[in-house]
């Protein structure tokens, strides 16, 4: 597979993760499932937006230009295909970079947020009632909160959720840097295939024109310009 499909894939995969986490996160804005009657009601993990801002917007625009890599050439590189090429991919490794913070950031959020537990109603007031994840292996402390309904599951899926398509974007962000330094390096298989059939033919069209010299031409001056004209022609398309 060329460096271009294969950013193309990870670009597919990319953005319907990024879309889901940027739901989970606004999920999590209405703990329980239901609108919080103060600001002060929410889970402080919320507020930091790994899901919107990390593994949402930031993760969008290297998806973006992920999908564009196979078409994108950078204008040519001054008419050099091949440099164009490997330009678009050098700047790929930049994008993937973002995409890693930005799904880094969201899963490291997700995972403090998962060991800090969700804020809930005990005795009339919103706090924390668990510590160091302690509630994860003892659900009975579930009951520890009185509202709002079902907020510990709901906390616990939705970070979770988080938490794993986080790492995912980490880990297809980080293949891409490693496709990018490949495709820098040793530029796109499938465009050096066109460029080298696109000049076969004109190497072919060339040598039948040479072929149609007046027979009053000297036979060795003939095979010698044949022979001159195919030694260029390999040189270029190589």
């Amino acid at each position: 597979m060329c460096s271009g499909n294969f950013a193309k894939c990870l670009g597919i995969t990319l953005i319907p993760l990024a879309i889901l986490s940027f739901l989970c996160n606004i999920l999590l804005l209405f703990p329980g499932g239901k609108p919080a009657e103060n600001n002060d009601d929410i889970t402080d993990e919320v507020w930091y937006f790994g899901g919107i801002l990390g593994s949402g917007i930031l993760m969008i625009f290297p998806a973006l230009v992920f999908l564009g890599l196979k078409t994108n050439d950078c204008c040519g590189c001054c008419g050099n295909e091949s440099c164009g090429t490997r330009c678009a991919m050098f700047f790929s490794i930049i994008f993937a970079g973002v995409g890693l913070v930005g799904a880094g950031y969201s899963f490291i959020v997700s995972a403090v947020a998962i060991n800090h537990g969700p804020k809930c109603l005990i005795n009339g007031t919103f706090t924390y009632p668990f510590t160091d994840g302690d509630y994860l292996s003892n659900h009975t402390m579930w009951d520890a909160c009185e509202g709002p309904s079902d907020i510990v599951t709901w906390h616990l899926t939705l970070f979770s959720m988080l938490l794993i398509m986080g790492l995912v974007q980490v880990v297809l962000c980080g293949f891409q840097v490693i496709n990018g330094l490949i495709g820098t390096i040793f530029g796109d298989c499938c465009c050096g295939v066109g460029t080298l059939t696109h000049r076969s033919h004109g190497n072919r069209s060339q040598l039948r024109r040479i072929s149609t010299l007046p027979r009053k031409h000297d036979t060795g001056y003939r095979d010698i310009y044949t022979q001159c004209y195919m030694e260029t022609s390999v040189t270029i398309s190589h």
